[in-house]
């Protein structure tokens, strides 16, 4: 049934996959049919599959399909990264390979993105058809993000989303940073709008996912507060905790000062002079190897406008391009 477009801008539809031979062919015919009328690209980006993903993808021969084939397994971010660096679209639209997310929810997000200027549309999955493997790690990053931002958002983990080409282009993904980008876009200023979308069961292969994304998700929570409200000022984090550290060193190593020569008592064996030594030394570290660690990762890409992955092919349709 032919839909009338919202827009005539191009759109591009970026696809992290991995070991998703079974679906992609179902997934392209999906996202054809969903988008009838517009003007888009399927940006699909090989995370270094080991089964026939790129195999399938080429037999194809969609010359609308864009085929980014990565150099190793990086993961979902920088995969992800790869893709929206390479998008043409003023939106693009992110979702998973494994058919879970359904491609006929994107006109409907297109009109809050495009009609209401919203930077980011991200869904809502409605009866979620996941296992407790995977909806345990999304439940708690998203109550981490209420708890400890001002950003509520009802469901972190759909990848299913609309972004202005301006708010994806500036998102910086690192590491496993894809878990939080609707609070990565956030954080730089985009206005943001949740709709419901639909949610299928996995239509082939086997989940990526497992109950470690709970400790994943703790952590990157951490560097993602860190690297947003410290970067530019890591000093009011590392700094309080390491003048504090050193105040309780030198306070123990001053009453070991009075103790010698005041009371002259001996304090050469006692513990509690290695224990004021190891709080200075530690409240020094504080100030120094955090912030030199970050500091030094971010340099080396950014300051060099280097990518944290590396291409080895880009195709369209069958057609190798680079």
């Amino acid at each position: 049934m032919s839909k009338t477009p919202i827009t005539d801008q191009l759109l591009s539809i970026v696809v992290p996959l991995y070991n998703e031979q079974d679906n992609v062919v179902l997934l392209t015919e999906k996202i054809h049919e969903s988008l009838e009328g517009y003007s888009y690209e399927i940006v699909y980006v090989n995370d270094f599959s080991t089964d026939e993903t790129v195999r399938v993808i080429k037999k194809m021969g969609d010359e609308s399909v864009h085929l980014i084939e990565l150099k190793k397994n990086y993961g979902q971010s920088l995969a992800l990264a790869a893709g929206i660096d390479y998008a043409k679209g003023e939106f693009i639209i992110t979702m998973d390979g494994d058919l879970q997310n359904d491609p006929s929810d994107i006109p409907e997000m297109l009109h809050w993105a495009i009609n209401e200027h919203y930077d980011l549309v991200t869904g809502i999955r409605q009866k979620r058809k996941d296992s407790w493997l995977k909806t345990i790690p999304s439940k708690v990053a998203n109550f981490l993000v209420r708890k400890v931002t001002s950003l509520d958002i009802k469901d972190n983990g759909c990848a299913l989303k609309v972004f202005s080409k301006d708010i994806a282009k500036n998102l910086n993904l690192y590491g496993e940073m894809h878990r939080f980008i609707t609070l990565l876009a956030f954080l730089e200023g985009a206005q943001i709008k949740q709709v419901p979308v639909k949610h299928h069961a996995r239509h082939a292969g086997v989940s990526k996912y497992g109950l470690e994304r709970v400790f994943k998700v703790v952590a990157d929570m951490m560097l993602l507060l860190f690297i947003r409200k410290y970067l530019q000022r890591p000093i009011h984090l590392f700094g309080i905790f390491g003048f504090f550290l050193i105040l309780i060193g030198m306070g123990i190593n001053g009453w070991l000062l009075v103790e010698k020569f005041y009371f002259g008592n001996d304090i050469g064996q006692r513990p509690l002079l290695i224990f004021g030594l190891l709080f200075i030394l530690a409240g020094i570290q504080l100030f120094t190897v955090g912030i030199i660690m970050e500091m030094l990762i971010r340099t080396y890409y950014e300051s060099q406008n280097k990518r944290p992955y590396r291409i080895g092919r880009v195709s369209i349709g069958n057609q190798i391009q680079r």
